[in-house]
């Protein structure tokens, strides 16, 4: 049985990595400020480490166990390089700790699944963010397969399109590497793999091609994915950082029987087309549903946040644990497995 956290005190919450997701956490935290409390934060950069203590004025550590012993915190933040967040995580339930980790939840398939075991074992709640779920976009999306306004889905195709510059890979010594970060597909358009599963259905096979095509890294810049859905809906998957010169779409479009929808804009953050044989209330709203943003991380952290209060404070259950993590993490391993042994991948992987 999960422990709830009483309402009559504000959840304790630790940061650990202060990077460029970071501050989308901080935020989160301020916004519920009567809910939420940041009572550390934890980097293993002195200077980061000193630039945010003063900013938020609360203990700050370069190491994550000595401040899990320390403050005990009721929710631990993982913005840590990916492949840190299976022993980081599992540490964390070792000391009863509630984690949430960014995306993707990991780099390997086995540290995935032991990241949600040892939660499982210790009692604790596993969050994995997937924050793009909650753009008003994507749930008018996602209620309009739900309803079957598609009729029988055909057909399915993602654009990401962005740019990152050999800077960016330069920036951190993990960025660009297959033990810590993943390449185009893993990092910067995992939570577009997640709509493959999430919006369309579970998948029956993958086959990609991955290449390194401009920057000096180990991981791939540009790749490709063909998919065959169980329901025998066929699509694709197109990225690259290469774009030049700068970011120009984030984008699914579903061709249906009765229906066709494209998103686009650079974080599918714009409904561009939106026609169905029928007429429903949904469809009042696709001009309201639709805002800028100059960020591919959009503006669903607060809202991701809300529901990890709900759920420790057991008054709701997660919209994405450590399960849900895996399936998009699942996606992903098959796309990386056909392309490096040049073959279709079943889903799903043998357990």
């Amino acid at each position: 049985m999960l422990k709830k956290i009483t309402s009559d005190r504000k959840i304790r919450v630790a940061i650990v990595g202060c990077g460029r997701i970071s501050k989308n956490h901080f935020n989160s935290i301020q916004v519920h400020e009567d809910e939420l409390e940041l009572i550390a934060i934890c980097d293993n950069n002195v200077d980061t480490m000193k630039d945010h203590l003063e900013r938020y004025s609360v203990p700050g550590y370069l190491y994550i166990e000595e401040m899990l012993q320390k403050e005990k915190p009721d929710l631990v933040v993982l913005c840590t390089p990916s492949g840190l967040h299976s022993d980081q995580a599992q540490l964390a339930a070792r000391y009863g700790v509630n984690v949430m980790t960014e995306k993707p939840m990991a780099t390997r398939w086995h540290d995935g699944k032991n990241m949600v075991k040892a939660c499982d074992e210790a009692g604790v709640h596993l969050f994995v963010v997937k924050q793009n779920r909650r753009n008003a976009t994507l749930q008018l999306l996602k209620n309009a397969v739900e309803k079957e306004r598609f009729g029988r889905i055909y057909m399915v195709n993602i654009n990401v399109f962005w740019t990152r510059p050999q800077d960016y890979y330069n920036s951190s010594k993990w960025r660009g590497t297959w033990e810590f970060d993943g390449g185009a597909f893993m990092n910067q358009a995992s939570h577009y793999v997640d709509l493959l599963d999430w919006i369309i259905g579970p998948i029956e096979s993958v086959q990609a091609y991955t290449a390194t095509l401009a920057r000096n890294i180990e991981v791939e810049d540009s790749g490709v994915a063909s998919i065959k859905w169980r329901s025998g809906a066929l699509g694709s998957m197109n990225v690259t950082m290469l774009t030049y010169p700068k970011n120009l779409e984030g984008s699914i479009t579903i061709l249906g029987e009765k229906g066709s929808v494209k998103i686009g804009g650079i974080a599918v953050n714009e409904i561009q087309h939106w026609e169905f044989t029928d007429i429903h209330p949904d469809d009042d709203k696709v001009k309201s549903a639709n805002y800028e943003t100059t960020s591919v991380y959009g503006f669903g952290h607060p809202l991701y946040y809300k529901n990890v209060i709900d759920v420790l404070r057991g008054r709701a259950e997660p919209e994405t644990d450590g399960r849900e993590g895996l399936r998009s993490l699942e996606v992903l391993i098959a796309t990386y497995l056909s392309a490096r042994d040049g073959k279709r991948v079943s889903l799903p992987l043998d357990y």
